[in-house]
């Protein structure tokens, strides 16, 4: 189901909905519909979280998902004008992910479920490209395995034991 992204204000989470899926099974009275939501939850400051839910109407399925996206949160290291310390890499099953840190003003240059995980984790500029699978669960788990392996600036430098510019 193509279509806009719902997205409400929970708390201080901000919550939106990228994916619902619409399964059918034939039973001996017909078809029995079931739904999948694929939610990610973030609260626009460094945290970020995904839930996949299923149940037999959207509401519910949503609901569960919202759930576990607020469970599943991690915190995402930003610089200052909204971008990433460095270039990162993410991978999840046949998704990759490349995550690269824009300049002040370049916006959220992404397809829908990279730009939902961006924007829930409070990114403002950034430059992303895809690879592989096209399906939004995947890209989803790849792009938080991205922002999950990003150091802030202040750590390398304390590894390294030099200061960058």
């Amino acid at each position: 189901m193509a279509g806009p992204r719902h997205e409400k204000q929970q708390g201080e989470l901000a919550e939106s909905v990228v994916k619902i899926k619409r399964c059918s099974a034939v039973v001996k009275g017909g078809r029995r519909f079931s739904f999948a939501a694929l939610v990610v939850v973030g609260d626009n400051k460094g945290k970020v979280g995904w839930g996949y839910g299923k149940a037999n109407e959207v509401p519910p399925s949503v609901e569960k998902a919202r759930k576990e996206a607020m469970r599943s949160l991690v915190s995402v290291p930003l610089e200052a004008g909204g971008t990433i310390p460095h270039v990162v890499k993410g991978r999840y099953g046949a998704a990759q992910v490349i995550l690269v840190p824009a300049s002040e003003g370049t916006g959220v240059i992404a397809g829908m479920a990279v730009r939902a995980v961006c924007e829930a984790a409070g990114i403002h500029n950034i430059l992303t490209k895809s690879f592989g699978s096209s399906n939004p669960v995947p890209l989803v788990k790849a792009t938080i395995e991205a922002l999950k392996s990003l150091r802030p600036k202040s750590e390398i430098e304390r590894l390294r034991g030099v200061t960058l510019s």
